[in-house]
C-alpha cells in the first residue's frame, strides 16, 4: 500500500481547506466569494422592532427546551406547512435549538441511548457529500460514520437499495438532507416512506435535515413528518431560520418529532448545550408566523437561478436544482475541482468550494464530490451574475 493510499482522509472543515488551497495567491480580479452558504438577502423588517421590544429578557437564563410560545409557533408552522395528519404537540414534540447545526451534531450523542442494542459496531449513516456536523456527531458519539455515495446515478440521494441487512442491523441513525446540500436533490414521499419503513424494520432513528425546505423553484419539498401518519416515533426533523428567513446570525432553530428521543435529547442539552436567548425566540415566533418574507426570499433566489440558466446554460452538467441555493458544477473535464477552484481564484477572483472537500473517499477510494464545484448563490443578483460570467469566461 502506498503512503497516499494509507493516508487518513482529511476531516478538516472544507472552508479551512479551501482557505489553505488559495492562501498566498493574489486574486486576478476583485474578490467575490461564492463559497460560504451564508444568506445575504436583507434581514426581514420585523426583526429590529421585535428584538427591541424584548431587550429586557436578555437578563434571564432561557429554558433549554424553549419558551412555550416559540414551541407553539414551531409546532403550528410544521402542521400548516406540511399538512400533517395531526398537529405536532409543542409540549413533547418540539424543542428549541441554537441553530440546526448544534442540534444535528448533538443528536448523535443521544441516538445510541434511544435505539435498541445494535448487532455489531454501532454505525451512523449519512449522504456523501455531507454536512460536516453529521460526521463530527457520529465520531463523538463513538459510532462508525458510514458514507453513502450520492451521485448523478443515484439522483444525488443515498441509494436505499444498496443498504444490506448487516449494515442496517448495526445502524443507530441515518442522516438525510432534503433538499440536499450541495446538490439540491429533493426526496419525494415514496423515498421518505421507504426510509421510514427501513427505520421501523431495523429499529434505527432518522435525522432529517430540512433547513433548506423553504428554498425551492418547483414544488415545495416534503418532510419526513408527512409520511409518519401521525406516529413520529424514530423520526426527528431539524429546522432553522437561517435559510428560510435569511437570519443566519440569529442562531435559532428547532427539532421536532419522536417525543421519547426529544426527552432524552433535552436531558443532554440541559447540561451540555447552549440555550436560545428569549428575545431571539420572539423573533423566531414572528418569522414563523409570517410567510410574506419567505416568499420574497424565494423570489430572489428564483431570479438568480434564472440567471444561472442563462449564463451557465448546460455547461458543467448543470441543471436547475429542485431546492437549496447551490450550483453543483461538474468540472472534471476542466482539470478537476481543486485545479478549477485555483484557476477561478487566480484568474477571476471567484472563491468556490472544491466538491471533494465536502465528501469522503469511499472504501474503494472513490470520492463522490471529486470533479465538482459548489457555488453558493447567496449574494445579490448583480454579484451572482458577475461571478458566473467570470466562471464561464475562465473555464469555458
Amino acid at each position: 500500500m502506498t503512503a497516499a493510499a494509507s493516508r487518513a482522509p482529511d476531516t478538516r472543515s472544507p472552508f479551512v481547506r479551501t482557505h489553505e488551497l488559495l492562501a498566498g495567491i493574489t486574486p486576478g480580479k476583485p474578490a467575490l466569494s461564492m463559497a460560504l452558504g451564508e444568506p445575504q438577502h436583507p434581514v426581514p423588517a420585523f426583526v429590529g422592532p421585535v428584538l427591541a421590544a424584548h431587550i429586557p429578557e436578555f437578563g434571564r437564563y432561557p429554558l433549554n427546551r424553549g419558551i412555550d410560545a416559540f414551541r407553539e409557533a414551531a409546532a403550528g408552522w410544521l402542521t400548516r406547512r406540511f399538512g400533517l395528519s395531526r398537529p405536532v404537540d409543542p409540549e413533547t414534540e418540539v424543542i428549541a435549538l441554537n441553530g440546526s447545526r448544534e442540534g444535528l451534531f448533538l443528536a448523535a450523542l443521544t441516538a445510541s441511548q434511544t435505539v435498541p442494542p445494535r448487532a455489531g459496531r454501532p454505525a451512523i449513516l449519512m449522504p456523501n457529500p455531507f454536512y460536516a456536523a453529521y460526521a463530527a456527531g457520529a465520531l463523538i458519539g463513538q459510532c462508525e460514520p458510514v458514507y453513502l455515495p450520492t451521485t448523478r446515478e443515484t439522483g444525488f440521494l443515498p441509494d436505499l437499495d444498496a443498504l444490506d441487512d448487516a449494515l442496517l442491523a448495526r445502524t443507530v441513525a441515518v442522516y438525510i438532507a432534503t433538499p440536499a446540500n450541495p446538490q439540491g436533490a429533493v426526496a419525494d414521499h415514496a423515498y421518505l416512506r421507504r426510509l421510514l419503513a427501513l427505520a421501523r424494520r431495523h429499529g434505527f432513528l432518522v435525522f432529517s435535515d430540512e433547513c433548506y425546505s423553504e428554498i425551492y423553484t418547483r414544488e415545495p419539498p416534503a418532510s419526513m413528518l408527512e409520511v409518519c401518519d401521525g406516529d413520529f416515533s424514530q423520526v426527528i426533523i431539524f429546522q432553522s431560520l437561517s435559510k428560510r428567513s435569511n437570519l443566519p446570525g440569529l442562531r435559532t432553530g428547532f427539532a421536532a418529532g419522536d417525543p421519547v428521543f426529544l426527552k432524552r435529547f433535552l436531558d443532554l442539552r440541559n447540561v451540555a448545550a447552549p440555550q436560545v436567548p428569549v428575545p431571539l425566540q420572539h423573533v423566531g415566533i414572528a418569522a414563523l408566523d409570517d410567510e410574506a418574507h419567505v416568499e420574497d426570499n424565494r423570489r430572489l433566489y428564483r431570479i438568480k437561478f434564472d440567471l444561472a440558466g442563462q449564463i451557465v446554460g448546460n455547461r458543467y452538467g448543470y441543471s436547475r436544482p429542485a431546492g437549496g441555493f447551490f450550483l453543483w458544477l461538474d468540472v472534471s473535464a476542466h482539470g478537476g475541482d481543486e485545479a478549477a477552484a485555483l484557476r477561478l481564484w487566480r484568474e477571476a477572483g471567484v472563491r468556490v468550494i472544491p466538491g471533494s472537500y465536502l465528501a469522503r473517499p469511499q472504501a474503494d477510494g472513490f470520492n463522490p464530490g471529486a470533479g465538482y464545484l459548489r457555488v453558493a448563490m447567496v449574494q445579490d443578483q448583480d454579484t451572482a451574475a458577475e461571478a458566473l460570467h467570470r466562471l464561464v469566461s475562465v473555464l469555458g
